[in-house]
């Protein structure tokens, strides 16, 4: 799952390194923890005092993040509720926004002044290392020019493919074997590990490949019964990679600053539960920002699985809502929220469907009430033109390569036919 908000101001995006920040005793306060087993010099009663706090202990990383957090509050942040690796300073003229992943931090802002200030209290306080403007952070190179972003994670790609021995393989067109439905299978069965192994490095392609989203998603559910079918569908994957490795994301440095979504309910596709399948997508402009697969967690008829993807994009559009406010970003209501089935639409509409409507459960109807609230408007869209099915079903290379052109992937080093 993917957040990130384009802006129309001028903002730099700048990356920081904090390295040995436990090995320069930055706790302001005593720490205590139990002597280890077998220490013999310990006296009943005593501890040991510790006056740093040291890679390998277990609470290291976590007094690490009390005190950085607290740092970061004394020079005026304010700490997101709604996420904890989100940081937030808002003055009279400008704006700084600082993310922060164990002790990578990226760092953006409207006045370059405050992100040299900020850069320079964090070198008072830890060992930083500055690493100038984004272009490679967590596996994800980042690129940037007058008109956007763009975000591939070509050299992840590249890594996965070395490793698995299928750097030379033939490539494929799509993601998925078209019409495969994957079920549990009992047979001969492959190495756990090696599946394993392979299916953690693709997840972590969710990060700017909405095109394996899908593929991912089924392989999931098979893990820990590994079989060569499925090894069979992780090379196929791979091949597709083979053949797109720094196909990623374009967001435009231009353009609107209002959010609208697509969802889809695949009914009943798994064929051992005859669970539906939800996905969405939201965009904010032109920009995909936010997107996810998921299994429903009961059977439901069709109008009631059209009407559960609703309510979980709607509460992701609520959480979206709250992180664009403490970005300082102001968006139109209602919120777009395209479907391209019409009963559950007449469902929002007319709650008295009683006859589709008695399996709901009452956490289901926030879809209405945020109907009602004026915060989402469900409209009707043809199904060729609906981008979440992309996220629930195995498509065609036609429809794929249309869908996805409509989702703002770009290749920037396509070979041209």
């Amino acid at each position: 799952m993917l957040i990130a908000l384009a802006t129309k101001r001028p903002w730099v995006l700048s990356q920081l390194d904090i390295n040995n920040a436990f090995l320069h005793g930055f706790l302001d306060e005593d720490v205590y923890m139990v002597p280890p087993e077998r220490y013999s010099k310990a006296s009943p009663g005593q501890v040991c005092h510790l006056n740093r706090s040291l890679y390998g202990l277990k609470q290291a990383s976590r007094q690490w993040n009390v005190e950085f957090c607290s740092k970061l509050v004394e020079f005026g942040f304010v700490q997101s509720p709604n996420d904890h690796c989100l940081f937030c300073k808002k003055s009279a003229d400008s704006f700084l926004a600082l993310v922060v992943y164990v002790d990578d931090v990226l760092v953006t802002g409207s006045n370059l002044a405050d992100i040299d200030a900020l850069k320079s209290n964090l070198h008072k306080l830890f060992t930083i290392k500055d690493l100038g403007h984004a272009k490679y952070f967590l596996g994800l190179e980042i690129a940037r020019s007058s008109s956007g972003t763009y975000l591939n994670q070509r050299k992840y790609i590249l890594d996965i493919l070395k490793d698995v021995g299928l750097l030379g393989c033939k490539p494929v067109s799509t993601p998925f074997p078209h019409g495969l439905k994957l079920k549990g299978v009992f047979g001969v069965p492959c190495r756990s590990g090696h599946l394993r192994k392979t299916h953690g490095c693709l997840l972590y392609l969710n990060l700017s490949r909405p095109d394996l989203t899908y593929c991912i998603q089924q392989l999931s559910q098979f893990i820990n019964n590994p079989h060569s079918t499925y090894w069979d569908v992780a090379v196929h994957v791979l091949r597709y990679l083979k053949g797109c490795p720094s196909k990623g994301l374009f967001y435009s440095s231009a353009g609107s600053t209002n959010f609208q979504a697509y969802c889809d309910a695949d009914w009943a596709t798994c064929p051992d539960t005859r669970k539906s399948l939800t996905g969405f997508c939201v965009f904010f402009g032109d920009a995909l920002v936010l997107w996810k697969t998921k299994k429903q967690v009961t059977v439901s008829k069709l109008a009631e699985a059209e009407y559960r993807a609703m309510s979980q994009t709607v509460c992701e559009l609520l959480w979206l809502s709250y992180i664009a406010a403490d970005l300082q970003v102001q968006d139109t209501l209602p919120i777009p929220l395209w479907r391209d089935n019409q009963a559950a639409l007449y469902i929002v509409a007319n709650p008295v469907f009683h006859e589709r409507t008695n399996h709901l459960e009452i956490n289901c109807h926030i879809v209405r009430n945020q109907f009602k609230a004026g915060f989402v408007f469900p409209q009707k869209i043809s199904s060729k033109l609906q981008l979440a099915d992309v996220l629930t079903k195995s498509l065609g290379l036609g429809d794929f390569q249309f869908l996805l052109a409509k989702l703002g992937m770009l290749d920037l080093h396509s070979i041209p036919t």
